[in-house]
């Protein structure tokens, strides 16, 4: 079983910046692929970005591309989501996702079997 906590969520001024984070339960976080999805208001869950175990490759949704950044500590068990140059649509409750199975398209949210509470992140003047 793994337990995903989300932290870091709030309001923030269009233009500015946000570091979300993630921590993670389990002894083998390491080999685990993570993802950020969001969620807006009346619209379904979306992927954001994802990065496999190892780090090395990572993938970006086109909407974020450039403005966010994922990135992982596997000695914390913990991935962060920068985001920068935030607008007002990217308001969303923010979910962290991991999977562990090691199979399935890294844009899928079927593919990732833990997920956690989610953290709201409010874009707006």
């Amino acid at each position: 079983q793994v337990q995903l906590v989300e932290s870091g969520g709030g309001l923030v001024q269009p233009g500015g910046s946000l570091r979300i984070s993630c921590a993670a339960s389990g002894r083998t976080f390491s080999y685990y692929k993570m993802a950020w999805f969001r969620q807006a208001p009346g619209k379904e869950r979306e992927f954001v970005t994802a990065m496999i175990c190892s780090g090395s490759a990572t993938y970006y949704a086109d909407s974020v591309k450039g403005r966010f950044t994922i990135s992982r500590d596997n000695a914390k068990n913990t991935v962060y989501l920068q985001m920068n140059s935030l607008k007002p649509e990217d308001t969303a409750v923010y979910y962290c996702a991991a999977n562990t199975r090691g199979y399935g398209s890294s844009r899928d949210s079927s593919a990732y079997n833990y997920w956690g509470q989610g953290t709201q992140v409010t874009v707006s003047s």
